[in-house]
């Protein structure tokens, strides 16, 4: 692969403020993308409309830009591959939604008012609701358009049974999935939105994204894209899952313990030089002990090899030692 061929992007969704282990990822693909001197493309990804919060996404762009994160294609900078909002790219999903009921990698389920509304309040679980969508897996292709035309459906993605899956993961090492473990999920909703899992695979195949670095938590949806990749013969990118930020306690990050939105720091006083500096290395690290970097040092230092596989406490005193040191 020539360097000029890299492209990784970061996708948040505007459902709030950016985490402080959003940035962490952030700057994580910053780093690789500007060491190979590859571009770096935000994309927002918005099809969960239900959880939308105004002005979020305004408040994302300014994080990242206060952090000195410089992208090259986005929603406020253009790129031969927009629009960068999902809700903005949904006639593209439909194309490829139908192609894969056509080839029988995927099959609408339809479903009454009172059935979607079940779902909705939880009074039909996932994993029922997926049983019970079972009956439509064989379908009449030369009537199921009429269908889908008159009667409300979601679509959902055939998981090939009784086989394994071997990930080769850029961080992880190898991870195994047995796929009859994994339901069909739904990637087309009710309301004609892609799922996350849909989107997310169509806009990085179409964006040309070679390297997909993320959080730990998003590893188990590995399965559910691969299947998506193969169905339609595309090559699939380089993943890599990064450890996730733990309280001291070990426990996941969250803000019942900690503030965790980038703003808060910002308000407190804590510079940049000193989250930069601070957020690179809660999970990786050069040979050696050294700990203060500048973002030009820590583009030529960073590799995946580095980074580690557990979490990393986010330790406020540490990072207080950092922005003392700046200041």
């Amino acid at each position: 692969m020539n360097d000029k061929s890299v492209r990784l992007r970061f996708a948040p969704s505007p459902t709030g403020y950016l985490h402080v282990g959003g940035l962490r990822t952030a700057l994580y693909n910053y780093f690789y993308a500007k060491k190979l001197k590859g571009k770096l493309i935000l994309r927002i990804e918005d099809t969960d409309q239900n959880r939308l919060v105004n002005n979020a996404e305004h408040n994302l762009i300014d994080m990242l830009a206060w952090a000195g994160i410089k992208f090259d294609e986005g929603p406020h900078i253009g790129g031969a591959f927009g629009p960068y909002r999902q809700s903005d790219r949904l006639s593209i999903y439909k194309d490829f939604y139908i192609e894969l009921i056509k080839k029988n990698h995927a099959y609408p389920c339809f479903y009454s008012k009172k059935r979607l509304q079940h779902l909705e309040d939880s009074t039909l679980s996932p994993e029922d609701a997926t049983i019970e969508d079972s009956i439509f897996k064989n379908f009449n292709i030369n009537t199921i358009w009429e269908q889908m035309e008159n009667q409300n459906f979601v679509v959902r993605l055939k998981i090939p049974k009784n086989q394994k899956l071997l990930h080769k993961d850029l961080i992880k090492g190898s991870v195994h999935f047995d796929l009859n473990l994994i339901n069909d999920p739904i990637i087309i909703k009710s309301d004609g939105f892609p799922t996350y899992h849909f989107a997310n695979v169509i806009d990085d195949h179409l964006m040309e994204i070679t390297h997909i670095i993320r959080g730990d938590e998003w590893l188990p949806s590995i399965p559910k894209h691969i299947v998506l990749y193969k169905a339609f013969n595309w090559a699939i990118p380089q993943f890599g899952h990064l450890p996730l930020l733990l309280n001291s306690d070990k426990t996941k990050l969250s803000k019942r313990k900690n503030d965790v939105s980038v703003a808060s720091y910002i308000e407190k006083g804590y510079t940049r030089e000193a989250m930069i500096n601070f957020l690179s290395l809660l999970g990786w690290h050069e040979k050696g002990d050294r700990e203060i970097y500048s973002l030009t040092e820590l583009i030529q230092a960073f590799s995946f090899e580095r980074v580690n596989k557990s979490g990393a406490v986010f330790d406020i005193q540490k990072l207080n030692t950092f922005n003392s040191y700046y200041i």
